[in-house]
């Protein structure tokens, strides 16, 4: 096993290591979250680029709290129109998902919130794939949750640099 931040040499694509198998349980992965995001979607009567802003809402709150997302930095997540997120915002913001909010300091700026009674329902919607998670996480030891951790977040760095 290599040490921490010790880069693993290639290994074959037909090994359940290799890049190939990584793959496709990547796609399969993704497919799931897929699904259960339309779902979600579907129940609400929202467009999918609605829940991956609501996604994103979520994050920047976990991510930095006290520093709530603005339309611009939405926009720029999101790689939308000016006018695409703002209609997704006024879809979401008259389905009780987020309000805007102006920055006492700089009326200018609006901050965007996600509405309590909207985050109960969705946690109470992805409640599968919570308790998916941790019933996977419960096969692992910390040390191997860990290097997953370390995984998914070089991998998220790594796409966010190929964006």
């Amino acid at each position: 096993m290599s040490g921490l931040g010790a880069p693993t040499p290639p290994l074959p694509d037909d090994s359940p290591l290799g890049l190939q198998s990584f793959a496709v349980l990547l796609r399969r992965m993704n497919g799931e979250f897929n699904r259960i995001a339309h779902e979600f979607a579907h129940a609400q009567g929202l467009h999918l680029t609605d829940v991956q802003a609501l996604i994103a809402i979520l994050d920047a709150e976990a991510e930095a709290p006290g520093e709530p997302m603005t339309p611009s930095r939405l926009r720029r997540q999101l790689n939308l129109t000016s006018g695409a997120v703002t209609a997704c915002l006024d879809r979401l913001e008259k389905a009780g998902h987020v309000r805007r909010v102006r920055a006492a300091d700089d009326r200018r700026v609006v901050h965007l919130h996600y509405e309590e009674a909207a985050r109960a329902l969705a946690r109470e919607s992805f409640r599968p794939l919570a308790r998916a998670a941790d019933a996977a996480r419960r096969h692992f030891s910390a040390e191997e949750l860990r290097a997953v951790a370390r995984f998914l977040a070089e991998m998220n760095q790594e796409l966010a640099l190929s964006r």
